[in-house]
C-alpha cells in the first residue's frame, strides 16, 4: 500500500510540474485572473485533474481538454484559444499512461525534465524611463528570456467588443 500512495503521490507531482510550467496556467495565476486565491485554485486544481484521472478509466485526449477547459473557464474565467490545450492533455495522458505501467523512472524523468523548463520561464520587466516617456504617460515592456524561445503568440489585438485577444502564430 506505502508504494501504491508513493507513486500516486509520483503521478501527482507529474500533474503538478505539467500544469505549473503552462504557460496559460501561469498568466492566469500571475495576473489575479483567479482572485486573490489564484495559486490555491492553481494548486488545488491539480488535485482535481489528479483525481479526475484516478477516476475515470481509459480517458481519451479530448475529455481531459474538456475538463481542463472546464476548469480554467471556471476557476480563472479564462478561455484558452492559444493552441496548448491538446499539448497539455497529452502530456497527462503520457505521465498517467507510464504511471499505470509502472515506468516510474522514465515518470520521474519527465518531471525532472518539466522542473528545469520551469526554472527558465521567461522574465517580463519595466525598461527605466527617461523623462520623456514619464510626460507622454507611454510605458513599454522588455522581455528577457532564458529559455529558447520568447515569444508563442501573435500580438494581442483589440476586438471590437473591448477584449484583448491573444492568437497564436501561424
Amino acid at each position: 500500500m506505502a508504494a501504491s500512495a508513493a507513486s500516486r503521490e509520483l503521478f501527482k507531482e507529474g500533474v503538478r510540474a505539467v500544469l505549473h510550467t503552462w504557460p496559460v496556467l501561469q498568466i492566469a495565476v500571475d495576473n489575479g485572473f483567479g482572485g486573490v486565491y489564484g495559486q490555491q485554485k492553481a494548486d488545488w486544481m491539480v488535485d482535481a485533474v489528479q483525481q479526475y484521472f484516478h477516476d475515470n478509466a481509459d480517458l481519451q485526449q479530448y475529455e481531459v481538454e474538456d475538463f481542463i477547459t472546464e476548469l480554467m473557464d471556471q476557476e480563472f474565467d479564462t478561455v484558452v484559444e492559444d493552441g496548448s490545450l491538446p499539448q497539455v492533455s497529452l502530456a497527462l495522458l503520457q505521465m498517467f499512461a507510464q504511471w499505470r505501467h509502472g515506468s516510474l523512472q522514465q515518470l520521474q524523468h519527465a518531471i525532472s525534465s518539466l522542473r528545469l523548463s520551469k526554472a527558465q520561464r521567461a522574465q517580463v520587466m519595466a525598461p527605466p524611463q527617461s523623462d520623456a516617456e514619464t510626460a507622454s504617460g507611454a510605458q513599454v515592456m522588455e522581455c528577457e528570456a532564458s529559455g529558447p524561445s520568447v515569444s508563442r503568440t501573435a500580438p494581442a489585438q483589440e476586438e471590437e467588443d473591448g477584449w484583448t485577444v491573444v492568437r497564436k502564430k501561424k
